[in-house]
């Protein structure tokens, strides 16, 4: 929610958060008040002679100090700039014309108001051209050896649009602030859910990892049991049968091992990675290089779900053959390598997977900045095995 809903107020004409509404009530207040103020001391106002043009003049003037209770967004400069060219002579006039020192008080008020809400070329125009012409209203009306105090009252009043922009750079700092603020809340929001959205992938992953080819697996060999039942072999749809249930054994292993990473903060790598083998089958099978480090939970985690993935996979694509599992440190990356030999048992034809194993890898390492490799080694003493190797930045 913006920062301007959430009970951040705006100043009453409209330039930014600052002023509540006890604010607003004052400035209507003090509005009304200088109202009764200048009609009670303003002379002559009357509707004939001098006194209608005072009238007339007094009505401009106020019109055009109400307008500071105006938004801005009503009345932007460019509207608002030939209007002031009215008040600043309309200003100037009524004290050349009424018989009283409040009649100024306008000019004052107006040039704040100029220096407020104009921007600053066309706020000192105005300005200059507004203490001029009261000062030359002023000394018009001046008794004989007042001409040099009026003089100087008249040009003073210009010097108030100096009050008005420096509240207009406040109220523009404020702006600014708020606006910063506003822009940083709104990346806040956007990471949070680009955190959710990741989160929700790791999540979609494990699980497809779990779930996705051993359900796939299951139910192939459920059907083929089935359709051996159909036609009369019993035997081989009870080592149908087998097969799924050793399926649903080895599905119940990786639930297990997804719940745990899930729910911990942090799993300890090469422990972690020592009972996977260990309740595989796969005895003394790690080999450790170079100098252990901790790793970042979430690399330590995507490792790990990495080296269940290909053991899965040689467990289904090459059952009873020989697993070796490499972790090498070195200053700059951590490498896993999974290789699996040549099964020493049928593997079903049924149980083919999802197809989407290597793709989770793959995703999984591009997240981390890293590199994989899989497939046949082509040569060496390794010929013929399968493997898959995982580089991440250290």
């Amino acid at each position: 929610m913006p920062l301007r809903n959430r009970g951040i107020p705006e100043l009453a004409d409209g330039t930014g958060p600052g002023a509540t509404e006890r604010v607003r009530l004052a400035q209507w207040a003090w509005a009304v008040v200088f109202f009764v103020a200048e009609v009670l001391t303003l002379r002559p106002l009357g509707l004939s002679g001098r006194g209608l043009a005072v009238t007339l003049l007094f009505v401009v003037n106020f019109g055009i100090f109400a307008l500071r209770l105006v938004p801005r967004s009503l009345l932007p400069e460019r509207r608002l700039l030939p209007v002031m060219v009215v008040g600043v002579g309309a200003a100037a006039a009524l004290p050349a014309v009424a018989d009283t020192g409040t009649a100024s008080l306008f000019a004052f008020f107006l040039a704040a108001f100029i220096g407020y809400r104009l921007s600053a070329r066309p706020a000192t125009v105005l300005a200059v051209a507004l203490s001029l012409l009261c000062g030359a209203a002023l000394v018009f009306r001046a008794e004989p050896g007042q001409e040099g105090v009026l003089l100087m009252a008249g040009l003073s009043t210009g010097a108030l649009v100096l009050a008005g922009m420096s509240g207009r750079s406040r109220t523009q700092a404020v702006e600014a602030a708020i606006a910063a603020a506003e822009s940083a809340e709104r990346a806040a929001r956007a990471e949070a859910r680009t955190l959710v959205l990741t989160e929700r992938s790791r999540v979609a992953r494990d699980v497809h990892d779990v779930l996705a080819h051993s359900l796939a697996g299951i139910n192939m060999q459920l059907e083929l049991a089935d359709a051996l039942i159909e036609v009369g072999e019993p035997e081989k749809a009870r080592e149908a049968t087998a097969r799924a249930q050793s399926l649903v054994k080895e599905s119940l292993k990786q639930a297990q091992w997804t719940v745990r990473a899930l729910r911990e903060e942090a799993l300890p790598l090469l422990e972690s990675l020592t009972a996977m083998l260990e309740s595989s089958g796969h005895h003394a099978a790690l080999t450790v290089t170079g100098t252990v480090r901790e790793l970042p939970t979430r690399t330590a985690h995507d490792l790990l779900r990495i080296a269940q993935e290909a053991l899965t996979n040689a467990t289904r694509h090459a059952p009873g053959g020989r697993v070796r599992v490499t972790m090498s440190y070195d200053e700059r990356t951590t490498t896993l390598s999974i290789l699996n030999g040549p099964g020493t048992m049928p593997a079903s034809a049924a149980d083919t997977g999802s197809g989407m194993g290597l793709i989770g890898i793959r995703e999984r390492v591009a997240l981390m900045g890293g590199t994989v490799t899989t497939g046949l080694v082509p040569s060496g003493p390794e010929r013929g095995n399968w493997k898959v190797e995982v580089v991440v930045p250290a």
